[in-house]
């Protein structure tokens, strides 16, 4: 059994698979497990950046928590409402990318394509570090196998997400169903206590109040608000992603985007009320949530419990990068911006080579920082801030065309907010690590672009989108590398004379005297055989096999640029994955030297080594 296999040069990019049906798409709430997990996740260190910046402060600083929590939910709603009309106006996807190609031009766009794309592989190296931290923090033996540890939960979270986006769905609801009620009990029961249930987490941890207390000045409360921004990233996510709903996608994906609002919106100020009505100190080793759910539930079994299911949601935060991130490389492909392998589906509607990709360079992040989070958290969150500020500058002019002036007023104050905020976030880390982001987000909008270049120069050769000329015959003569005569010499020149109107068997032919011998008696041989085709010598002075053929297509070729060339190279396709080790790969030279050196067309004929006839059987 025999397949022919062509090899060409074409712009990448095959029609995707028709889909396969609903089941692989996302309802509200399993779209709000698969891409809030980072949002939801952001109440275990959003609520601390801003008490660890206050507390420069002192005890009067830390008394400004909660206004400075509320501006954060104000800028919340307003980027709730942004994203709803986002997915309202653009449901294809893309989020920020997708408002400022219609709106700011195409290089804005590209700033914030490659700030999402920075954001999202961030996301997914912190999240992961987080929660082995957090499970190293449990278990102190664990700490020198930490990044074994963040690369085994990476591949875990690959695998699962490989599977379609609906699976990961729904093995993490239960996950975020657990960590947001154990987050809003800790908050009720708080709220009903006029003191702290337990102190015992802090006990004995140093705090990290200022000695030297400095005073609430603005430039102090404009950095605890720009820090605690961080609680806001993954926000963006369902807007991204709005494909990877069920129909109606749109309404389905702004249900979603309410219910995180809401929700994130609940447990920032509930925390920010408990850290006020407990008067909460940060101390060392010990986070802001691990002391409200202590001071709200006690030191026994449910603070365990919260503290466990913090650090799972932690961990699996990163999900929210492999929902988004490969919709929006799907969109960048579509624009001839990213390679086009990245547009392609598998059978459950997953872009597993941008899985893939994801969990290729997060895993190279891990090994960079060695499974520190301290290494990679000065990166994070600034990608997403200037996604945020691109995306409510271009739904400004998207209300400017149609005159609707209040909402024109909310973007536009949505985009001064994080704008600042991105701005302040990148200044304060610059030294810790932020010039990277200030590198590579230039270096990512240049990679897009030369990308761009080259399936434009690919496009023009090929004359995409003009109608080429009617087909046309031509005289057309197949080669067909030969060393033997075997059943494969056989199948290839039977396939070879389907396919053209001249085939010629060629050989090469070295000058020592056992590859002479060798070429003599194949000769001899095939003119006792006499197939009905020549067979050409093609002598070699070096021990080549690829260059000689090469150089004969070249010389048919300009003797006669009419005649169409195809080299058909016969191979032995093994029964066994392993036997492929025992092949002398003679196949795949040959091809590499005529694709580099000649035009010709290339067809690899696979030839199946299984019995041709069933055992027992009798041939017909």
């Amino acid at each position: 059994m025999t397949t022919v296999t062509a090899e060409k040069d074409a712009v990448p990019g095959a029609e995707e698979p028709p889909d396969t049906g609903a089941r692989h798409k996302l309802t509200a709430v399993t779209g709000l497990a698969a891409l809030s997990l980072d949002a939801m996740a952001s109440v275990a260190y959003g609520p601390e950046a801003i008490v660890l910046v206050l507390a420069a402060a002192g005890g009067y600083g830390l008394g400004f928590t909660l206004p400075v929590t509320l501006a954060i939910a104000g800028l919340l709603a307003v980027l709730v409402a942004s994203y709803r009309q986002v997915i309202a106006a653009f449901p294809d996807g893309g989020g920020s990318y997708a408002v400022a190609k219609a709106h700011l031009g195409r290089r804005t766009s590209l700033v914030a394509a490659g700030s999402l794309v920075l954001d999202y592989v961030l996301n997914v190296a912190v999240a992961v570090t987080a929660g082995v931290a957090a499970l190293t923090s449990a278990f102190p033996g664990l700490y020198g196998d930490r990044l074994v540890i963040c690369l085994g939960v990476l591949v875990l979270i690959t695998a699962v997400n490989l599977r379609g986006i609906v699976d990961s769905a729904r093995a993490f609801i239960v996950p975020t169903a657990v960590f947001v009620g154990a987050i809003l009990v800790v908050i009720a029961v708080g709220l009903f206590r006029d003191a702290p249930a337990s102190t015992a987490a802090s006990d004995g941890h140093a705090s990290v109040l200022a000695d030297n207390a400095t005073t609430v000045g603005a430039l102090l409360l404009l950095k605890a608000f720009a820090s605690g921004c961080s609680a806001l990233t993954g926000v963006e996510a369902i807007a991204n992603a709005v494909p990877s709903f069920r129909a109606p996608a749109a309404r389905r994906a702004m249900r979603a985007e309410v219910a995180l609002g809401g929700l994130l919106g609940v447990m920032l100020i509930g925390l920010a009320v408990l850290i006020s009505r407990f008067g909460l100190q940060p101390v060392e080793g010990v986070t802001v949530l691990a002391q409200l759910t202590d001071a709200s539930l006690g030191h026994n079994g449910a603070f365990y419990v919260v503290q466990f299911a913090t650090m799972v949601l932690l961990a699996l935060s990163a999900n929210t990068s492999f929902g988004g991130l490969p919709v929006l490389l799907k969109l960048l492909a579509r624009d001839n911006y990213a390679p086009h392998v990245f547009g392609l589906k598998a059978d459950r509607q997953v872009h597993r080579h941008g899985v893939v990709w994801l969990a290729v360079v997060s895993a190279a992040l891990l090994v960079f920082s060695g499974g520190d989070t301290n290494t990679l958290v000065p990166l994070f969150a600034i990608g997403v801030f200037v996604g945020f500020t691109i995306a409510q500058t271009g739904m400004v002019l998207h209300w400017r065309a149609t005159r609707q002036w209040g909402r024109a007023f909310l973007n536009g104050l949505g985009a001064v907010l994080t704008g600042v905020s991105a701005v302040v976030v990148t200044a304060t880390k610059f030294n810790d690590g932020a010039w990277l982001i200030v590198i590579a987000l230039p270096a990512l909008v240049l990679a897009f672009e030369t990308v761009h270049r080259a399936y434009g120069r690919i496009g023009e050769r090929l004359g995409v989108g003009r109608i080429p000329e009617p087909p046309h015959r031509e005289h057309s003569l197949v080669l067909v590398p030969v060393s033997s005569l075997t059943r494969l010499t056989s199948e290839a020149l039977t396939t070879a004379v389907s396919l053209g109107d001249e085939v010629r068997a060629v050989t090469v032919c070295h000058p020592d005297p056992e590859d002479l011998a060798a070429t003599e008696a194949l000769e001899r041989d095939w003119a006792l055989w006499n197939p009905g085709v020549q067979l050409v010598r093609l002598p070699f002075e070096r021990r080549s096999l690829g260059r000689p053929i090469s150089a004969y297509v070249r010389a048919l070729r300009d003797a006669d640029s009419a005649t169409r060339v195809t080299v058909l190279i016969p191979e032995a396709e093994p029964e066994s994955l392993w036997q492929r080790l025992l092949q002398n790969q003679r196949g795949a030279v040959v091809a590499h030297a005529v694709r580099r050196d000649t035009d010709a067309v290339i067809c690899r004929l696979r030839f199946r080594l299984r019995d041709r006839y069933p055992a027992g059987s009798c041939p017909p």
